[in-house]
């Protein structure tokens, strides 16, 4: 599926192809959370392919997914078998993706080569004939900002809907509330 006008799209440094093959073979997408935007809450993302694609697939976008989901993770989580790298402890976003689908035609970088993360919209997106196409225009950009906040309010909200009441034993709850000596927390005496 591809971006319809409205959608928030995330335009995504992919590093490697190792990176679009997990993309699309395990549908997820690490976002560093040092250099990621403030809010991370895309309908879609955009994969920016630096030079390490070759020549014929560098320095564009060529290539979107639907952003299912995200959850905030550590490197050693999403990658076991490294839990020696040197960043196994820092903290990423893990975005969870639909299919990796072809856009109707690829958007070149023109002069822009170094990318890391930007929004647009899809309508941009899909009338873009190069990256500079991408930008949000100032009027438009207040709107932007305020999908994003929506979204992110949205998405920090529990959903607690439909969950059934569960009866809480008044002795189990007491053993919540005491201390390892057996003294209650809210005691004045201890």
């Amino acid at each position: 599926m591809l971006p319809a006008p409205n959608d928030l799209v995330l335009v995504a440094f992919l590093p490697s192809p190792r990176d679009l093959e997990i993309a699309r073979v395990l549908g997820w997408y690490r976002i560093p959370l040092i250099s990621s935007p403030k809010i991370v809450a895309p309908d879609f993302l955009a994969f920016y392919q630096p030079a390490i694609f070759g020549d014929d697939h560098k320095w564009r976008i060529e290539l979107v997914a639907e952003v299912k989901g995200h959850e905030l993770t550590t490197r050693a989580q999403l990658f076991k078998d490294e839990l020696d790298h040197p960043r196994a402890n820092d903290e990423y976003f893990k975005m969870q993706l639909g299919a990796v689908e072809a856009l109707k035609r690829p958007i070149p970088a023109g002069d822009w080569k170094r990318i890391t993360f930007f929004y647009t919209t899809g309508e941009l997106l899909s009338s873009a004939n190069s990256i500079d196409d991408l930008g949000i225009p100032e009027h438009e950009k207040p709107l932007i900002y305020k999908a994003l906040r929506e979204k992110a309010l949205k998405h920090q909200q529990y959903k607690t809907q439909g969950l059934p009441e569960l009866p809480i034993d008044p002795q189990l709850l007491a053993l919540f509330a005491m201390r390892g000596d057996g003294s209650a927390f809210f005691d004045n005496q201890a």
